[in-house]
């Protein structure tokens, strides 16, 4: 377990603690992706559209409890609250230079 997650991955974190919708999507390359679940949403337009109704747009917190590593992905156990799903899930991050690539979240 790491203590800290690197840059990029504590940037996004930041900006959904925030509220800060053009933060958080300034932390993805331009094609970037978030797999909610299996459901897959590419490049900004589509990360913003998930986001207001399903994070940001849903006041989420998110109070990080562990950042691990794991087959390269740097994986963030938190506690998830706010006005839309509340409790723990993992968010794996597959980093790419100084912006988040991919962002995959499994309860």
């Amino acid at each position: 377990m790491t203590s800290t997650a690197p840059s990029p991955v504590q940037s996004l974190l930041d900006a959904v603690n925030r509220g800060d919708t053009d933060g958080f999507l300034g932390c993805f390359t331009p094609d970037g992706v978030v797999d909610d679940w299996g459901r897959e949403f590419r490049g900004p337009q589509a990360i913003r559209t998930w986001s207001d109704g399903e994070l940001i747009g849903v006041r989420a917190s998110l109070q990080v409890t562990a950042v691990n590593e794991h087959e390269g992905a740097v994986v963030v156990t938190a506690l998830v609250g706010g006005d839309g799903f509340k409790g723990p899930s993992h968010f794996a991050f597959d980093v790419s230079g100084d912006r988040v690539a991919r962002m995959t979240i499994r309860a």
